[in-house]
């Protein structure tokens, strides 16, 4: 019987994916009937020749991404990551409608979530600063950097220890700079995946993970400017918004959409200010983003 090997994807190639076993790098085929494999799945592989191997099952899951593909259907991205590190910069603008999606789909998929202002070394607004107010409030964590200057960078990357990292955020934001900030040698890193794997420079990778210095993995992912609201409902596009969670059960409807309902606890806070109304209209927007289901 051919011998099962315990691998971690690092990299989605043009025609084939590189597993990490035992501190060396192996170019494997996936069986059809397999759903997708993700960069950060834990697979169990076998030798197909001397030098490539054949991805023979997913091992479960903590978490995963998503995005929506051409066919409908969601397709995975990343998985068993920690913490999403969501980037936003002071320009271009601070898209938060998309920074509360981030979030949104965090909260439902088991991944702790932060986030990360570039670009610090330009002028805040007055509006930029109300809204961390708000965020810092919920909890979440907030680091204000600049990979310009390199202002607060270790402060990040002690962040990004001991877990599984991915960023996230739109095109503009200086993504790609911290991801170099981060990981001084990414190049170097590449080139070997790629050297190892036979594959030439691997142009076409969605995402890749890479081992840091300091402990702990990031994953950096081209791909990962949107991940979709596809899979929730809007039960659970409400649950997502962290000042919803401890209402939603006191509305007096259980199928209460937050919105013109009677007797919604929600929108009584938002009257009562206890819920930040920039916060309450973006998910509002949200709603009519997404198809109306209920799980």
């Amino acid at each position: 019987m051919t011998e099962l090997n315990e691998g971690l994807v690092i990299a989605h190639l043009g025609q084939g994916i590189a597993v990490e076993y035992d501190h060396k790098i192996i170019l494997c085929q996936t069986l059809r009937r397999l759903e997708t494999v993700a960069v950060g799945d834990r697979v169990l592989w076998t030798l197909s020749s001397p030098d490539q191997g054949r991805i023979e099952k997913i091992l479960p899951r903590r978490s995963v991404l998503e995005r929506p593909s051409r066919n409908g259907k969601n397709r995975a991205i990343a998985a068993n990551i920690d913490t999403v590190f969501v980037v936003f910069a002071v320009e271009p603008h601070c898209d938060f409608l998309l920074i509360d999606q981030y979030l949104a789909v965090c909260e439902n998929r088991n991944i702790a979530a932060a986030l990360v202002l570039n670009k610090t070394d330009l002028p805040q607004t007055t509006i930029i600063e109300k809204e961390l107010l708000n965020y810092k409030k919920l909890g979440y964590p907030l680091y204000k950097v600049s990979a310009r200057v390199s202002s607060n960078i270790d402060e990040l990357k002690n962040a990004l220890k001991g877990q599984v990292s991915i960023l996230a955020g739109q095109s503009g934001v200086g993504k790609s700079s911290l991801t170099n900030a981060i990981i001084p040698d990414k190049d170097i890193k590449t080139n070997t995946v790629s050297a190892t794997t036979k594959h030439g420079r691997h142009t076409t990778t969605a995402a890749t993970l890479y081992h840091l210095i300091e402990g702990g993995d990031i994953i950096d992912s081209p791909g990962v400017a949107i991940f979709g609201l596809a899979g929730l409902s809007e039960h659970q596009l409400a649950y997502g918004y962290r000042e919803f969670q401890a209402l939603i059960d006191e509305c007096q409807f259980n199928d209460c959409k937050h919105t013109k309902d009677k007797g919604c606890a929600v929108v009584s806070a938002v009257d009562k200010g206890d819920i930040s109304s920039t916060r309450y209209h973006r998910f509002l927007k949200l709603k009519e983003k997404m198809p109306v289901t209920f799980i």
